[in-house]
């Protein structure tokens, strides 16, 4: 393989072999339920075999297909416990690894973007790359500092050819297979995370408008003693050099760091989150584990730039006054809130109280003084949720998400999947109260 498979037939055919696979490996479960298996090591069985297939054809195909892959990633907490080791293995695989370019092909983008002496702006250059993600791949070298001389450690984060063609024709492919996700967690609907990832797409591709954020970013962060930003070298529209950090990747903690890491990881997380927009007037909007490092020092590392979302003004006021509120439990107040932001018609008989039952629950994080995000935690509210028999999902269907929130909650869910994989501890609330304009929660 030489760049991402581009032919449309070719792409096409494998992500459409995964709900094909799905529904074969069922049909052997029921074979094997006739000669009298038991139905959970049925269910084991064919579980692993589709988290397999997964990775497989998501990790082969790289693209948007393996960018719906990280971003699905974050969600596996949610998974019924039975069923959510085995994507757990799979998805997160994607997190930090994928099938990697050929030499030549690396070198020849290089070449391409930094011109044909492109050694020489190298002391030394790892053929091997170090990461592999959706539309690139970074390598370690060695940077020659143009002006002085001076050498640097550098990560060299490179496009794959056709990146862009690769990410339309998979999200386009991906939004006609909800049946088969729906399949893996009923009630779990993609659709829009995959309108999401697709009006992205033109800035996750510009490496140009990336450096650009990563360096506000940085500026932003410049001596912070909890999170720390990599500085911008040089970038191209397909090359992005960037200093190298040191640490040790959310993924690893979440497999087996310490209760002590763990904790510390979910709540500098948590700061990143809820304070970017009123520091850097932008909101890091990739939250998948490979993004992150946690640093020797005990900061925070933050790598990749490409999802941002630019808010100029900071988290819109009436999320943190909203919470407030229904954290003091004035559902009327929050009624006549949430007409005025859009989320409810201004038209639509609504019984106040029903909807602060609905809302109350997803802020038991910032109830107490400290709380524990669980994966037992996000289960349960996705159930309350995604039950079509549950009165919360009853009410969900008088409610609206206004388009300017739609980013804004993708983030937010993705971080809070994040938090529930780590398994953290930490004063969120003071978090909020620090960063979060207009929240006010009781006492």
């Amino acid at each position: 393989m030489t760049d991402i498979p581009r032919r449309a037939v070719s792409r096409t055919a494998k992500l459409a072999a995964l709900p094909l696979g799905f529904a074969g490996r069922t049909v052997l479960g029921m074979g094997k339920r006739v000669t009298g298996l038991a139905s959970d090591v049925i269910s084991a069985e064919i579980q692993q075999r589709t988290a397999e297939q997964l990775f497989s054809v998501l990790g082969q195909l790289k693209g948007g297909a393996m960018k719906f892959g990280q971003a699905l990633s974050v969600f596996e907490a949610a998974l019924p416990e039975e069923i959510a080791a085995p994507y757990r293995q799979a998805l997160t695989k994607l997190q930090e690894a994928a099938p990697p370019l050929p030499a030549a092909t690396v070198h020849r983008v290089l070449a391409e973007q930094l011109g044909p002496a492109w050694r020489e702006r190298f002391v030394s250059f790892d053929d091997t790359p170090a990461a592999a993600a959706s539309i690139g791949q970074v390598h370690r070298a060695v940077w020659r500092d143009p002006d002085d001389g001076a050498h640097r450690d550098v990560a060299v984060k490179i496009q794959y050819p056709g990146a862009g063609d690769a990410l339309l024709a998979d999200l386009k492919q991906l939004s006609r297979l909800g049946g088969m996700f729906r399949a893996i967690q009923p009630g779990l609907d993609v659709k829009p995370l995959l309108v999401e990832l697709r009006e992205r797409i033109t800035e996750e591709l510009d490496y140009e408008l990336e450096a650009e954020s990563q360096r506000a970013f940085a500026a932003a962060y410049a001596g912070d003693d909890e999170i720390f930003i990599p500085a911008v070298l040089t970038a191209t529209p397909r090359v992005l050099v960037t200093e190298w950090i040191e640490g040790t990747p959310l993924a690893e903690i979440i497999r087996a760091g310490s209760e002590e890491q763990r904790d510390e990881a979910g709540r500098l997380m948590a700061i990143l989150h809820l304070s970017a927009p009123a520091r850097a007037g932008l909101l890091h909007a990739d939250p998948h584990p490979g993004n992150f490092r946690l640093l020797p020092d005990g900061r925070l590392g933050v790598i990749d730039f490409g999802a941002v979302a630019r808010m100029p003004e900071g988290t819109p006021e009436p999320i943190g006054r909203l919470a407030g509120l229904a954290l003091r439990g004035e559902a009327d107040a929050v009624v006549d809130g949430l007409r005025e932001e859009g989320f409810v018609s201004r038209t639509e008989q609504i019984d106040a109280q029903a909807v602060l039952d609905f809302i109350r629950p997803m802020l038991d994080p910032v109830a107490e003084e400290e709380f524990r995000f669980t994966r037992a935690w996000l289960r349960a509210e996705a159930t309350r949720l995604a039950s079509p028999r549950s009165p919360a999902y009853q009410l969900s269907r008088q409610l609206n998400l206004p388009p300017s929130y739609l980013l804004i909650h993708r983030v937010t869910l993705g971080s809070i999947g994040v938090l529930c994989q780590l398994e953290a501890k930490a004063p969120y609330r003071s978090i909020l109260e620090r960063w979060l304009p207009g929240f006010a929660p009781v006492g």
